[in-house]
């Protein structure tokens, strides 16, 4: 009984450890972006000129750059207009997506590595069933919050403190955020192009006004999945 009650005492030390180590990683990542010169790299101008050093591995250097941000809490739609800016409406769609979904496992790795012990020792029996419940429709969840624009990095650190599989996880995410990163990228990339090219006429063409009407019918996907969901919505 004893030997129980030590290991048991241990394990919830080394829980209360990785969580300290969690809080404190999470703390320093928002404080490296908001307060060091890391954030004076984070604009088209300064990003296309260490990408341009890169050369045949500027796309795989986005990515991880993407990746890394994603783990500091950098907001997800400053990376991936910086990846349209730089590399067009559908090359940029391409690498943002790679380097999101990197991100998205990465920091759902950091999340269940050091915060899953310590969340599950928190979570009582009327938290259990909700815990429960994620593991058992993770997909549908994780796919639902996704396009529902879920803030994206607080997101992917708190499904690695559920139960949720990352196989759910990921395929959920990777279809979940498609739409809304291609409608973003395309209007971005877009504007870019005419820009670049000081063609202003095109302002006017089929494509920017497709952009635009793309950009527009984004912020009305969150509204129509709420109203389709309940005919599909998961047991809890």
């Amino acid at each position: 009984m004893e030997n129980r009650v030590e290991q048991s005492a241990k394990s919830s030390g080394k829980a209360l450890i990785k969580a300290g180590i969690l809080v404190a990683f999470i703390a320093a990542a928002i404080t490296v972006v908001r307060y060091t010169p890391v954030k004076g790299y984070l604009s088209p101008e300064a990003l296309g000129r260490f990408l341009d050093a890169a050369g045949f591995w500027a796309p795989v250097v986005f990515m991880f750059i993407y990746a890394v941000g994603v783990c500091l809490f950098l907001p997800g739609t400053l990376l991936t207009g910086l990846g349209a800016a730089i590399f067009g409406a559908y090359w940029g769609f391409v690498y943002v997506w790679f380097g999101a979904m990197l991100g998205a496992g990465a920091s759902f790795h950091i999340g269940r590595t050091l915060g899953r012990e310590f969340a599950a020792s928190l979570v009582g029996n009327r938290l259990k069933k909700y815990d429960d419940a994620i593991e058992r429709n993770g997909f549908a969840t994780v796919l639902y919050l996704r396009l529902v624009y879920f803030p994206f990095t607080p997101m992917n650190f708190g499904m690695g403190l559920t139960k949720v599989r990352f196989r759910d996880y990921i395929v959920g995410t990777g279809l979940g955020i498609i739409v809304g990163t291609f409608i973003f990228t395309f209007f971005i990339g877009t504007l870019k192009e005419i820009w670049s090219s000081g063609n202003w006429g095109e302002l006017v063409s089929f494509k920017v006004f497709f952009s635009i009407g793309l950009f527009a019918f984004s912020f009305f996907i969150p509204k129509i999945i709420k109203k389709i969901r309940p005919e599909n919505e998961p047991e809890f």
